[in-house]
């Protein structure tokens, strides 16, 4: 889908999205792919970070809190206007702009890092954008890429969601870790999974003693790769 399109997909659930995020489950994932993002992602206090399809601000306010100088883009201007609220009332001095990712109106090498977590599956042109983040991040900066694996019980998942009514995952291409892996290759430093508990499990199994257990036997259902310039 085109950015228009998809721009007005997401107006339509920003204010509904961070919902998710306020169940237990969804609690969960947002702290295990938040750990594994930051495992890989090494940042200090002054860096200069683009958040790339930022959505409603949830990784770039982590990122403020952390003392990077952040900016994040969106082309939904309805995620944006939330994103834009958050991050007024806790005071972090976020710069949000809609953009596009395939073409981003920033200089070469203007960052020192660049993230992105769960938004490459929503761009049609992933190559592009992959080849933009690159040119946005600084010699020796990193780029990391966070995505559904659809090599897994969570892709599985969302492919099923694909088919239903009106979800936003009709819109989206899944990545495997050997899709991330193909980007530069010559550039990767690392790359990680996490999220093995199954989507279909009981709430009170989304615990991180039964995340570890998972991990020595299934396939994460959400992948980062990290590269450096």
């Amino acid at each position: 889908m085109k950015g228009a399109g998809m721009m007005a997909v997401f107006n339509n659930i920003a204010n509904q999205y961070d919902e998710w995020y306020s169940q237990k489950k969804g609690a969960f994932v947002d702290r295990v792919e938040t750990d594994l993002a930051f495992g890989l992602l090494k940042l200090e206090s002054g860096m200069k970070v683009l958040d790339v399809g930022c959505g409603t601000g949830i990784f770039s306010m982590k990122l403020a809190e952390k003392g990077c100088i952040v900016t994040g883009i969106d082309v939904s201007e309805g995620m944006l206007k939330v994103a834009r609220e958050k991050a007024a009332e806790k005071k972090l001095p976020i710069f949000y702009h809609q953009m596009d990712a395939t073409d981003l109106a920033f200089e070469d090498g203007a960052f020192d890092a660049v993230l992105t977590m769960a938004a490459v599956e929503f761009i049609e042109d992933t190559a592009r954008a992959v080849e933009e983040m690159f040119r946005v991040v600084k010699n020796s900066g990193q780029l990391l890429i966070g995505t559904i694996n659809a090599d897994s019980d969570w892709g599985d998942y969302y492919q099923t969601k694909k088919m239903q009514g009106n979800s936003i995952y009709r819109y989206a291409i899944f990545k495997t870790i050997d899709d991330l892996k193909a980007w530069n290759p010559e550039k990767l430093v690392g790359t990680g999974a996490c999220l093995f508990i199954s989507p279909f499990a009981e709430e009170e199994e989304f615990t991180l003693e039964r995340e570890k257990e998972l991990s020595e036997t299934r396939r994460g259902g959400y992948i980062c790769a990290l590269w450096r310039k």
